[in-house]
C-alpha cells in the first residue's frame, strides 16, 4: 500500500515511543495503520501502528476523531480478553517540527497477520476454510464484551484480524460505546451491511443514536453468513439494494432467503442472529451463539480431530526485514466436549494462567473476564479467580450446599450474589442454580469493590481478598489481614496458596505484599 494514499501520511523510518514506522497496511476514512518495529530492546519485536489524525481537518472533524479515539483507548484500558486485540502502548505524539504528526494519538498493537476481509478477498467469491473457528473465536471476543457493558458498533470482516497462530482477533472500538441502562449511544456510522434495520429508524440526538448489544448480533449472523459462504445474507448489487431487501425482511414483506452454501447447523445460527427485530434477537446473546458455536466446530468430524494445517505466511514481517515466516498450527481437539474448542488454543490464555494446570477450559474465558474486570487493582487477576473456583468448589458448577446457603462454582449467598449482578439485575434475589457465566463474573464484580478497601491491609494482597470473600472486608481490615483463630479459614487459605503457586504462569510474580 503507498503511504501517499493513507488518510494519515507517516514516512518510513519515522520514530514514534520507541517504534520505527515500517509499511502501510491499511487505511481507512478516519485513520490509518503501519507495520512497525522495536527501535531498541524490548519485547514483543514488531507490532501494529493505528495513527488518528488531526492536520488539515475542521473542528467538528477534530470533535468527531477526537470521540472516536476516546472510545477506542477506553475499551483498551478497560476490557481485556484474549480475543480483543491487545494493545501494547498508546502513545500521544509530541513534534512540533511536524504539525500533520503533532498530538496525533498512536495505539501500537499485536501485529495480525492479515483481516478476515483481505483474507475473503484472496478467496475470490468463497468462503474461508477456517470460518467455523474464526466465528467462535469473534463470539468469546463478542461476549466478554458485551457481559462488560459494552457495544462494538462496528462489527465486520476488516475489523476481525488473523493472527499468526490461527486464532482471530475482534479489534476497531472507534466506534464502541459503554452500555448506560439499555441503550449505548454511538455516533451516526458504521457498515450498511452489517446495520440492523432498526437502527435507521433511530433518531439522532445530541449525544448521538441510541443502539442495542442486539446490533451485534445481527452483524455477527452477517459476518458469519460472509465467512462461510462468501456472499452477503441480503441479495442486491449495491448497499441500498441490499439495506433495502434487508428492510423488507424485517418488516415481513419478504422471508429470510440465505445462501444456498450456508448448510445446517450455521443456517439455523445465522438465521437466529437475523431476528428481525431486538425483541426477538435478544433471546440469543452473544454468549449462547458463543458456546452454540464451540459445539458446531466441536461436532465437525473433521475439525474435531484434526484442525487444517496451515503456514500464515506474515507478509508485513517479511516486509520489515524479519525472516521467516510464521509456521501454521495443527489444531486438535482431543475429545467431544464444546470446550475443546477453546482448550485448543491454549496459547491465547498462557499470558494469564498455566494452561497445563487442571483449570477447566471452558471456563477460560469467563476467568479471564473476571479477573481483568479491574486492571488497576494487581491483585485481582485471572490466575486469582481461578485459584478461588478451584478452593470454592474444586470447579464444580452443580455444586449445592443448602445448610450453608452457598450454591455453584464459586457457593454464592444468594442474598450476596444479587449485589454483584449486571445493572438492572439487581431488584430481587436471584435462586439457584447459578450458572457459571453468572457466578464467574460476579467474583469479579465482588473483587474488584474490595480490592480498594484492602489496599493498606498487611500481608498477601491476594490472600486477604480470598480472606474477605469468604468473611468480609471488615473482618480483615479489623484483624489487620487473615484473622486468626478460624481453623476452616486458615485451610482454605492454605490450600489457595497451592492453587496460586500451581495456576500462576512461569516468570510471573505475585503482588507485592503489605508491610505492616
Amino acid at each position: 500500500m503507498n503511504h501517499a494514499t493513507c488518510t494519515v501520511h507517516v514516512p518510513t523510518g519515522y520514530v514514534v515511543g520507541g517504534w520505527r514506522v515500517g509499511e502501510a497496511l491499511a487505511s481507512g476514512s478516519w485513520s490509518s495503520v503501519y507495520s512497525a518495529e522495536r527501535a531498541g530492546p524490548g519485547e514483543p519485536r514488531v507490532a501494529a501502528l493505528k495513527f488518528i489524525p488531526t492536520g488539515t481537518l475542521t473542528s467538528r472533524q477534530l470533535s468527531h476523531l477526537a470521540d472516536m479515539a476516546e472510545r477506542e483507548v477506553a475499551v483498551h484500558r478497560r476490557v481485556e480478553h484474549p480475543g480483543l486485540i491487545r494493545v501494547l502502548d498508546i502513545i500521544v505524539i509530541d513534534d512540533p517540527d511536524c504539525p500533520a504528526l503533532d498530538g496525533v494519538t498512536v495505539l501500537a498493537l499485536e501485529l495480525a497477520a492479515e483481516s478476515a476481509a483481505a483474507a475473503l478477498e484472496r478467496a475470490d467469491g468463497g468462503g474461508l476454510p477456517d470460518a467455523p473457528r474464526i466465528i467462535a473465536d469473534v463470539g468469546g471476543a463478542l461476549a466478554h464484551l458485551h457481559r462488560a457493558g459494552w457495544v462494538h458498533g462496528d462489527l465486520k470482516p476488516g475489523n476481525i484480524l488473523l493472527m499468526p497462530d490461527g486464532s482471530a482477533r475482534l479489534a476497531d472500538f472507534g466506534l464502541a460505546a459503554e452500555i448506560d441502562g439499555t441503550h449505548a449511544y454511538l455516533p451516526p456510522g458504521g457498515t450498511s451491511d452489517y446495520v440492523p434495520p432498526e437502527r435507521w429508524a433511530e433518531p439522532v440526538r445530541d449525544h448521538g443514536t441510541a443502539v442495542r448489544q442486539t446490533a451485534d448480533i445481527w452483524a455477527l449472523g452477517v459476518v458469519t453468513c460472509r465467512l462461510l459462504t462468501g456472499r452477503l445474507p441480503f441479495p442486491g448489487v449495491t448497499a441500498r439494494a441490499r439495506a433495502s431487501a434487508a428492510s423488507a425482511y424485517a418488516t415481513g414483506q419478504e422471508p429470510l432467503s440465505l445462501p444456498d452454501e450456508l448448510a445446517e447447523p450455521w443456517r439455523g445460527f445465522v438465521a437466529d442472529c437475523l431476528a428481525p427485530d431486538h425483541a426477538t434477537r435478544r433471546r440469543h446473546d452473544a454468549a449462547s451463539l458463543h458456546r452454540r458455536a464451540l459445539e458446531i466446530v466441536a461436532g465437525d468430524p473433521v475439525r474435531r480431530f484434526r484442525y487444517t494445517r496451515r503456514r500464515v505466511a506474515v507478509a508485513t514481517a517479511s516486509l520489515l526485514g524479519v525472516a521467516g515466516a510464521v509456521a501454521g498450527l495443527v489444531w486438535a481437539l482431543p475429545s467431544g466436549h464444546p470446550a475443546d474448542a477453546v482448550a485448543s488454543q491454549t496459547g491465547k490464555y498462557q499470558h494469564y494462567f498455566r494452561t497445563d494446570a487442571d483449570i477447566p477450559p471452558e471456563y477460560y474465558d469467563l476467568i479471564v473476564e473476571a479477573g481483568t474486570m479491574c486492571p488497576e487493582n494487581k491483585a485481582v487477576s485471572p490466575v486469582l479467580v481461578a485459584a478461588m473456583l478451584k478452593d470454592e468448589s474444586g470447579f464444580d458448577p452443580a455444586l449445592s450446599d443448602p445448610a450453608a446457603d452457598e450454591y455453584g462454582i464459586a457457593r454464592w449467598t444468594p442474598g450476596v450474589l444479587k449485589f454483584y449482578l449486571p445493572a438492572g439485575q439487581r431488584d430481587k434475589i436471584p435462586a439457584p442454580p447459578f450458572p457459571p457465566d453468572v457466578s464467574i463474573p460476579a467474583v469479579g464484580r465482588y473483587l474488584c469493590w474490595m480490592a480498594p478497601k484492602l489496599e493498606e491491609v498487611p500481608g498477601s494482597p491476594e490472600e486477604n481478598l480470598a480472606a474477605a470473600y469468604r468473611t468480609s472486608t471488615d473482618v480483615v481490615r479489623n484483624a489487620h489481614g487473615i484473622p486468626t483463630g478460624r481453623p476452616k479459614l486458615t485451610l482454605y487459605i492454605d490450600r489457595l496458596r497451592g492453587y496460586l503457586t500451581q495456576y500462576r504462569p512461569a516468570g510471573a510474580v505475585a503482588p507485592t505484599p503489605v508491610e505492616s
